[in-house]
């Protein structure tokens, strides 16, 4: 794939159709599990590598999928996919499988993975397909990470607290930014307010790049359609 193409997918699935922000799908672990920023961010790398895989197993099988068949198949492959990463978490990091509890089996019904297979996947080779995952899912990922640590910051005041989460060893408290925070930030409604403010934020990023464009082509003398 050339390089053009693949900066064009990674802007495409960070910034322009974002499964969170744009699509507004997979807001219930988004929602539930971004209190902290190492829950973001445990649970969009599992995401992420599901997304992946997924890509990448539908892409190769789709030449033996017939039209009835196909979604019960992404969905067995999504299935089986999210079984391995659920026994890596309870091997590898205990801790975190526990902190994130019901959310790591639920990405089976995470709908942005569903969407890419039938959408995408399904319809490309392997590689763009892997790519598209990793575009999506890191766009995903990302913005998990950036709520909790938002959410974080404001109702504890530190950022990376619970990383022996994900490295092992003694409680980790973080880096104590102010002394105490505000409590509502890492309740329920916490998590509808910055993700409203993220998706406002990027609405009027787009809006001010739009009528830079506009201005740039009227001071050039071309019409913006």
């Amino acid at each position: 794939m050339k390089q053009n193409a693949f900066i064009d997918r990674l802007k495409t699935g960070l910034w322009y159709e974002n499964p969170g922000l744009v699509q507004l799908l997979g807001l219930c672990p988004l929602l539930a599990v971004t209190s902290t920023l190492v829950n973001g961010l445990g649970l969009g790398i599992a995401t992420l590598c599901v997304l992946v895989a997924s890509n990448a197993l539908v892409s190769a099988s789709r030449r033996w999928l017939i039209q009835e068949i196909r979604i019960p198949v992404y969905v067995l492959i999504i299935a089986s996919l999210v079984t391995c990463t659920e026994l890596i978490f309870k091997a590898w990091f205990p801790a975190l499988d526990r902190s994130l509890g019901i959310f790591i089996p639920l990405i089976v019904t995470n709908c942005a993975i569903v969407a890419r297979a039938e959408i995408y996947a399904s319809r490309n080779p392997v590689v763009a397909s892997m790519l598209d995952g990793f575009a999506m899912g890191s766009g995903f990922a990302l913005l998990l990470m950036a709520i909790g640590a938002c959410r974080e910051i404001i109702g504890q005041g530190t950022l990376f607290s619970g990383l022996e989460m994900l490295t092992g060893g003694d409680p980790v408290r973080g880096i104590v930014l102010v002394d105490g925070g505000w409590l509502l930030a890492v309740l329920p409604p916490g998590a509808f307010f910055s993700l409203a403010l993220a998706i406002a934020g990027k609405n009027a990023l787009d809006a001010r790049r739009r009528r830079r464009k506009k201005n740039t082509m009227q001071r050039s003398g071309r019409s913006p359609g």
